[in-house]
């Protein structure tokens, strides 16, 4: 398993749609490529203390997500998010509740950006044995799925946001933003 390079902001990959993932190879016996990538991308991930990283983002144009979460002083009133792979995702259905959380992304290093986005999704996707599967996800957890699922339609959090006056880098979120407004920020 290796730690792979994240695409940064500029990179044309991040604004390509992705390919979808061939199921026979994703599940095929022997050493499998494809396994090996979801193993790098968790790699990659922790490496990077994010919570969610997309294929893209590791200079692969493949509909896969990879997402995280263990509580730690960053977000100590987040749920957990056990390791969870989807191949294939799509979001099936959105609330029209919305939140707003303040984003940042592995590809945009040390900028958060205020996003609001529907509430609750329904993700159904494929597992990395290829099983089918369906994510019923509200608050955090629906955050971080509409994030990476974003880049694998070549967007990122910044073509969300509603007022681009709400991008700051962390350390200028921390002193003139987070003390003013009780808004969750998830490194995503």
């Amino acid at each position: 398993m290796s730690v792979l390079n994240v695409a940064r902001v500029g990179h044309p990959i991040l604004r390509q749609k992705a390919e979808p993932v061939d199921l026979k190879a994703l599940t095929a016996p022997g050493a499998n490529e494809l396994q090996r990538l979801i193993d790098d991308m968790v790699d990659t991930m922790r490496n990077e203390d994010g919570v969610g990283i997309a294929a893209p983002q590791v200079v692969r144009s493949l509909q896969i997500v990879v997402v995280e979460y263990r509580m730690n002083e960053r977000y100590p009133d987040q749920d957990e998010i056990p390791l969870t792979v989807l191949v294939n995702p799509v979001i099936t259905r959105s609330s029209e509740e919305t939140s707003s959380f303040w984003e940042g992304c592995l590809s945009l290093k040390d900028l958060r950006g205020l996003v609001t986005r529907p509430r609750e999704v329904t993700v159904e996707a494929h597992s990395r044995q290829g099983e089918k599967m369906v994510v019923a996800a509200q608050d955090f957890l629906a955050v971080v799925l509409q994030h990476e699922i974003d880049h694998l339609h070549g967007m990122v959090f910044l073509d969300r946001m509603q007022d681009l006056t709400q991008l700051a880098f962390a350390d200028e979120l921390q002193t003139y933003w987070t003390e003013k407004k009780a808004v969750p920020i998830p490194e995503i």
